[in-house]
């Protein structure tokens, strides 16, 4: 049986926090195939200073773009949720700060069988949930239960486990066969058929483990009202204002966490948000302005911090509505996107052009894919031989995000570029950008949009959760949007989620990116390099290159 397994150099993806005016070593790293952020200071310590009780500070106030869909972390697939759930639940497992490496969080350890289809998981003794009832193998074996059967008298109106789905495939075709509790500190699970990234999967925030007393007793007001084991306990929403957490008296982890409370701020424009930390109104920002960089950099009140890039940003096509049915006028409007260009324009050069629908650094990444550069008159080309020779004759509706994202800065302008390129070749389209819950909903049904922008950071550092998770055909109806699917395709991802030799993992993979480049579901756009900022006297902040993280070790010195 395995113990506490490393996972591969290309699964660990090291965070670069970059500060300005302190002390200490760097000890950040990058995964293969990634470029090291450039960094012109160094790391903040992670340590508690030397007299907690001097620290006069205890609030964080972080400001995002847009407001959480939920905070049931089991129902939600949006980053802007998952960042406040993950202050509220904890799973079996979690990454490493600032890696995607897996360490024990709910559970202490855990044995695998020798044919990889029993996981037998020991618990983490004396926890309880925040409303005081306990931690236990049939809190989890509940909180899976819900998750994966269909009839749960506990998956609530508009309740949609889509990560579950994603990760443990739809009813029928179950990865995990059944969750027992072998006695209150065991809980064993046994797969139908082995599954590669099986412990990279549970680590994940969605995986959060709540209170089954509270899920009976609030029902759909759960999500709403969150319990969990997490270092927060919820404690106030304000819709697309604030969201407040408090620190959780009984948390397991002693002299956890180190903040006595944390409110999440909606500004949705960065340019006001930045000027906010400026003003001392916030103490920690997400999506820095490009233009903003040198500001920041010459602000001694301010510290700049850089998360590690592992996001795509892409423009879809909801397939399933003419003329995006046709591969051929897919492939025309990859050719009449300037990337280049939009990087500049957009991103101060902060981000790569986009090839294949995951980063670079991802395990099987096939770099012999060619991208369609920008050629207005090829894309004007296979538009006629589309059938189209004079351009697409009815208006597109093209949904632009309406709140920054960090492969996403401005997604208006991002489209309104792209826009005036597509208008070049005679494709009109008509930009919409609803609330983001909204927009979420929209292109999930899929009715109104004709094409769409969206991106990913990836959860666990496995290729699986990019091209499985995004374009494999039994993800339609969660992430992917585009509802695509390639009987071939989904062949090579089902045997690559199973296939456990690595080496054999990345031929399936590499095979798979081929397809879907000749396919075109998407204009893969860019691989960006989010940028934060926060306040000079925030410390022991590792940012996760998933895009969010527990803020446990946050203090102010």
């Amino acid at each position: 049986m395995n113990k506490w397994y490393k996972p591969g150099a290309a699964l660990v993806l090291a965070s670069v926090l970059t500060l300005t005016g302190c002390s200490g070593s760097d000890n950040a790293g990058n995964s293969p195939g990634s470029s090291p952020a450039s960094s012109s200071s160094s790391p903040a310590p992670s340590g508690t200073p030397a007299d907690s009780s001097a620290t006069s500070q205890d609030t964080l106030i972080t400001a995002r773009g847009g407001d959480s869909a939920a905070l049931d972390a089991s129902i939600v697939t949006d980053g802007e949720s998952l960042k406040v759930t993950q202050q509220i639940f904890e799973g079996l497992l979690d990454y490493k700060p600032g890696t995607t490496e897996i360490q024990p969080k709910l559970a202490e350890s855990y044995e695998v069988s020798p044919d990889g289809l029993t996981y037998t998981f020991k618990l983490r003794q004396g926890v309880k949930f925040s409303d005081g009832t306990d931690f236990n193998a049939d809190a989890v074996v509940f909180n899976f239960t819900r998750w994966s059967d269909p009839k749960s008298e506990f998956k609530f109106e508009g309740d949609s486990f889509d990560y579950y789905d994603s990760m443990f495939g739809p009813d029928g075709s179950r990865v995990i066969k059944e969750v027992t509790a072998v006695d209150p500190g065991t809980v064993k699970f046994v797969l139908n058929q082995p599954q590669a990234p099986f412990l990279q999967n549970i680590a994940m925030p969605p995986f959060g483990i709540g209170s089954p007393t509270a899920i009976k007793e609030k029902k759909d007001k759960f999500k709403s009202e969150p319990v969990g084991t997490g270092p927060f306990v919820f404690k106030e929403w304000k819709r697309n204002d604030s969201i407040t957490v408090e620190k959780n008296p009984t948390y397991w982890q002693q002299g956890l966490p180190k903040l006595n409370k944390v409110v999440f701020k909606v500004i949705p424009d960065n340019s006001a948000r930045f000027t906010a930390l400026q003003n001392g109104e916030i103490d920690l920002m997400e999506g820095v302005n490009p233009d903003d960089l040198k500001t920041l950099e010459g602000n001694a009140d301010l510290q700049k911090i850089v998360r590690a890039s592992f996001n795509i940003g892409y423009l879809g096509f909801n397939i399933k509505k003419k003329p995006f049915d046709n591969p051929k006028v897919r492939v025309a409007l990859n050719y009449a996107v300037n990337k280049e260009a939009i990087i500049q324009a957009f991103y101060g050069g902060l981000a790569e052009p986009a090839v294949n629908p995951m980063p670079p650094s991802t395990l099987g990444y096939n770099k012999d894919v060619q991208d369609y550069p920008y050629d207005l008159e090829k894309a004007k080309q296979l538009l006629a031989e589309a059938g189209y020779p004079s351009g697409l004759p009815e208006e597109m509706t093209f949904y632009a995000m309406p709140v920054a994202r960090p492969y996403m800065p401005d997604g208006k302008k991002v489209a309104e570029a792209i826009q005036a390129d597509f208008a070049k070749i005679g494709v009109k389209t008509k930009i919409e950008s609803p609330e983001w819950a909204t927009y979420l909903d929209d292109v999930k049904k899929g009715e109104k949009d004709d094409l769409f922008m969206l991106g990913w950071t990836g959860d666990n550092g496995d290729p699986d959760n990019f091209l499985f998770t995004l374009l494999h055909k039994d993800a339609i109806g969660s992430n992917n949007y585009s509802f695509y699917s390639n009987d071939e395709v989904n062949k090579l991802l089902s045997e690559g989620q199973s296939e456990t030799d690595s080496a054999k993992r990345e031929e399936l993979y590499k095979q798979a990116q081929v397809l879907i480049k000749q396919d075109a579901p998407w204009i893969p756009l860019v691989h960006s390099t989010p940028l934060l900022a926060g306040s000079a006297k925030l410390a022991g902040y590792t940012p996760s290159p998933t895009g969010s993280e527990p803020y446990t070790e946050i203090y102010f010195k």
